[in-house]
């Protein structure tokens, strides 16, 4: 037998062989694969970080303070010459304004000075304001000045204008905040001219942080011509905080906003956010989040 046939012959067999196997089944269909769920959001429920990078590094924010001081500056004089002329609500003004010395009053913290940084380090940290840690801070005497009030306040302080910071930093902190003041470069003429929380006001019963009590104890010594604030408490009292009770606090006093009344802006705290979820910060911070995105308007 030739090599190619028995070639030949071999292939036939393999060709018989491959015509009997047994075809081979399919594998059996595998369950489905359940999806991995996602990881939860890591970003905390009341995140701050936007707000805080804004406050430190739009050139915006400060040009709106810059602005602010300047126009404020702009009508100082005019405000000094008009005997008439008074900044303070009538529910503080508990004493004739007639021939009493001249006065302007400041909120200190993101009015005055510049607290960012202890924002910021909550950011890092992943916290929450507390007490403690804000007190610290204060005792540091790091606080900048803001963009333009050095330069109003020592105008004012030039005419012979009291310069007088009622801010709700509690009474303890009175020298740490004195002493922060001065390092900023602004006008201080003494302890009279810092009421912190816990000032005592004969006759005067406190509500809260409120800082009504402390604008009648300026009633009684000068005229008011302008308040500054990042807050409408700095301004008037607020008895419900709440959307309608901030509206009806503000609401006689709109004409006010510009000429004796100057409001800064601050995204990063304030009464207006615990407005949003029932002023109650037992709450969990994903509930305040969840009260807070319902408050959003979307359309």
């Amino acid at each position: 037998m030739s090599v190619r046939l028995s070639a030949a012959l071999a292939a036939l067999v393999l060709l018989a062989g491959c015509s009997t196997t047994t075809p081979t089944k399919a594998p059996a269909p595998t369950a489905p694969v359940a999806p991995v769920a996602a990881p939860a959001p890591t970003t905390p429920a009341d995140d701050n970080l936007n707000a805080v990078a804004w406050s430190q590094t739009a050139i915006e924010h400060d040009l709106i303070y810059l602005q602010t001081y300047r126009d404020a500056q702009s009508r100082l004089l005019a405000a000094l010459a008009d005997k008439q002329w008074d900044a303070l609500p009538k529910d503080d003004r508990v004493a004739p304004a007639k021939d009493l010395k001249p006065a302007v009053v400041l909120d200190i913290d993101e009015t005055v000075l510049d607290n960012s940084p202890y924002q910021a380090r909550l950011i890092k940290s992943g916290g929450e304001y507390n007490e403690a840690d804000w007190a610290a801070w204060c005792n540091e005497q790091r606080a900048r000045a803001l963009p333009g009030v050095v330069e109003f306040t020592q105008f004012a302080a030039k005419h012979g204008i009291a310069v007088i910071y009622i801010s709700n930093r509690a009474k303890d902190l009175d020298q740490a905040t004195l002493a922060n003041l001065r390092k900023a470069g602004l006008p201080v003429s003494g302890p009279e001219s810092f009421l912190g929380l816990g000032t005592f006001v004969e006759d005067c019963e406190q509500i809260g942080t409120e800082k009504g009590c402390r604008r009648q104890l300026i009633s009684h010594k000068y005229r008011v011509l302008m308040q500054f604030g990042d807050q409408i408490g700095d301004f008037v009292t607020v008895l419900a905080n709440n959307a309608d009770g901030r509206q009806k606090a503000m609401k006689p006093y709109m004409d006010w906003i510009g000429t004796r009344w100057f409001v800064l802006p601050n995204p990063t705290y304030g009464a207006w956010e615990p407005a949003l979820f029932n002023n109650d910060y037992t709450a969990p911070r994903d509930e305040r989040r969840r009260q807070k995105i319902q408050s959003l308007r979307f359309d």
